[in-house]
């Protein structure tokens, strides 16, 4: 079986290389990453020009068309550059949502700005208690009139404190954890009532804490049917879950590769460390977890776009092993890279934030594996 690109993938892979190797180095991310907003407004709008904030929609939606297997090709790229601009919150998450399940005007109102680049959008799914259970919901929607009113708190909202439009579910009927019963909202950053705590997190991106208390909004708000936004949000969120691999997947490949070549450069005892036979024996483990990681990759990305029954498990195979083999791949690169590989001046050591941040979101290891055994 052929596994290469396509000849649109190998395009939309060489312009990503070719954009992270001249205007996006170590440096300049870092200082994107230390700004008030944590990325670069002026990179956000250049992505939006070269088409790539488009690829996951459909043409009728305004977009590229695109499936999971282009949007492996970015994220795999992305991870590899450790790009902060919000594309995983704005594209994945919150475009993600809306694609589904907004109506044509609203997808004129909200979705292409997001598509242009002329809106920041977050989706506001996590609750403090709801540890990765999605349907766990306390956020509460009351019918007020001809509109609703919003109460509750969400937390760990990525692009949270950049967003102009939140998308919030809120249980408007059923039980706490009841998949029925949760309704989409989408709720402006600047309405009565929402309080927004933004922060920056460990692995150089945004997130916020959000509460809403009786936050007013109109009827022409709801995305989707009312009490049936659990399947968008689920849909939404194994988009981004598979999203977060592929980014895994190239960060654990580029932390291989400066590892190998670090060590032909570094200097022990008159020799390179990289004629350590113990060393290279490492070394040899780490490139294998990624071919296996990759591979792994693939087959959840295909079944995915076939939409396959079976497109669940995948994803969490290649959650779990990203989650347990990421840590082994990122531990090593450190240790090989001795007491730099630890230091702030160092990519590696922030290469290693990222992958250990992306093990704990949308389910980390031990709760794919769970889901797997289920």
């Amino acid at each position: 079986m052929d596994f290469s690109f396509n000849e649109i993938q190998a395009m939309l892979d060489d312009s990503i290389e070719k954009f992270i190797a001249n205007d996006y180095d170590f440096e300049t991310r870092q200082k994107y990453a230390a700004s008030e907003r944590g990325y670069s407004p002026e990179v956000w709008q250049t992505f939006a020009e070269l088409g790539w904030t488009s690829v996951p929609f459909s043409e009728e939606d305004g977009g590229f068309g695109g499936g999971p297997a282009d949007l492996m090709v970015l994220m795999l790229r992305f991870g590899k550059g450790l790009v902060v601009e919000p594309y995983l919150a704005n594209i994945v998450l919150a475009g993600g949502v809306l694609r589904r399940a907004a109506s044509a005007g609203q997808k004129e109102k909200w979705l292409h700005p997001i598509i242009a680049g002329e809106l920041q959008a977050a989706l506001a799914y996590a609750e403090p208690h709801s540890r990765y259970n999605l349907a766990d919901t306390r956020t509460t929607a009351t019918a007020d009139g001809d509109g609703w009113l919003l109460s509750g708190s969400k937390g760990v909202v990525f692009n949270g404190g950049n967003a102009e439009l939140l998308i919030v579910p809120a249980r408007t009927a059923g039980e706490q954890s009841d998949e029925d019963g949760i309704t989409l909202f989408a709720v402006a950053a600047d309405s009565d009532g929402l309080r927004v705590r933004s922060y920056p997190t460990v692995d150089g991106q945004q997130a916020a804490e959000i509460s809403l208390d009786n936050v007013p909004v109109d009827g022409a708000a709801v995305i989707g049917e009312p009490g049936k936004g659990f399947a968008a949000l689920d849909a939404a969120i194994d988009d981004a879950t598979l999203a977060v691999c592929a980014e895994a997947v190239g960060i654990m490949q580029i932390m291989t590769d400066k590892t190998v070549e670090y060590s032909k450069d570094r200097m022990q005892f008159g020799v390179p460390i990289g004629s350590f036979q113990a060393l290279q024996h490492r070394m040899v483990e780490m490139f294998t977890d990624c071919e296996q990681s990759y591979s792994l990759l693939l087959w959840a990305t295909m079944l995915a776009a076939q939409k396959d029954a079976d497109a669940k498990r995948a994803i969490s195979s290649i959650k779990y092993q990203v989650g347990a083999v990421g840590r082994k791949v990122g531990q090593e690169a450190v240790q090989i890279h001795g007491g730099m590989g630890v230091s702030w001046e160092v990519d590696i050591a922030h290469y290693f934030k990222r992958l250990t941040t992306i093990d704990q979101i949308f389910g980390n290891a031990d709760w794919h594996l769970d889901r797997l055994a289920s």
